[in-house]
């Protein structure tokens, strides 16, 4: 077995006061992400989706953030996928964003609920003609296929399907979700694992945010 008993990094890149964070959780990730962004990070937009299905069977995998707003995060998915099923019978999540060379992370957990039509044909058809007809490629996402020359095999028959030049329509069982917060957290790294942790949590009026131990 690999012994990683002694492999750690002493956090050094920042701290996080009260005092700095914006009063809006949306408004201070957008800060972070924007930095995030501008840093040698490789798809610093990549999430971890946390779901479970009825049973509390958790799940995790990584995508992509699509959008970011007041409304909420969103991401985009087959639905017949694995997590679109968890989301039909348990439509809550989480949201975990990881920046190594910032050392932070963010949480945001709340229900999701899925986009409108018009906002999830207006995105399919911005992707590369490429990502859309790997969408219809994919289906059933998360179902077993017997070898990736018959995955490749449907994509080649879905390119002489939709030549170049043809629109690819937005298939139905394809589109995007999106998590309407109810709770974030902003974690700093700091030396001798004494990070930075600050929650929001709605409150009367906007949010109240609450330091939390290390």
């Amino acid at each position: 077995m690999t012994d990683l008993t002694d492999l750690r990094l002493s956090y050094q890149k920042g701290d996080l006061r009260r005092e700095n964070l914006k009063g809006d959780p949306h408004v201070q990730f957008q800060l972070w992400l924007e930095q995030s962004l501008t840093s040698d990070m490789p798809e610093p937009y990549a999430v971890t989706l946390a779901t479970a299905d009825d049973a509390g069977r958790p799940s995790a995998r990584t995508v992509l953030l699509r959008g970011s707003d007041e409304q909420g995060l969103v991401v985009y998915s087959n639905y017949d996928s694995h997590k679109g099923r968890d989301l039909k019978l348990n439509p809550q999540a989480e949201l975990l964003f990881y920046w190594p060379q910032l050392e932070r992370q963010v949480r945001v957990y709340g229900r999701v609920e899925r986009v409108s039509e018009e906002e999830s044909t207006e995105y399919f058809h911005k992707r590369p003609r490429e990502s859309q007809l790997a969408a219809h490629a994919s289906d059933p996402q998360s179902a077993p296929i017997a070898s990736r020359a018959e995955l490749e095999a449907k994509f080649s028959a879905l390119e002489a399907r939709f030549p170049e030049g043809q629109p690819i329509p937005r298939p139905e069982f394809w589109g995007g979700y999106r998590l309407l917060p109810a709770a974030w957290e902003f974690w700093q790294g700091r030396p001798n694992r004494m990070h930075d942790r600050f929650e929001y949590l709605p409150a009367a009026e906007g949010w109240r945010i609450t330091r939390l131990m290390p």
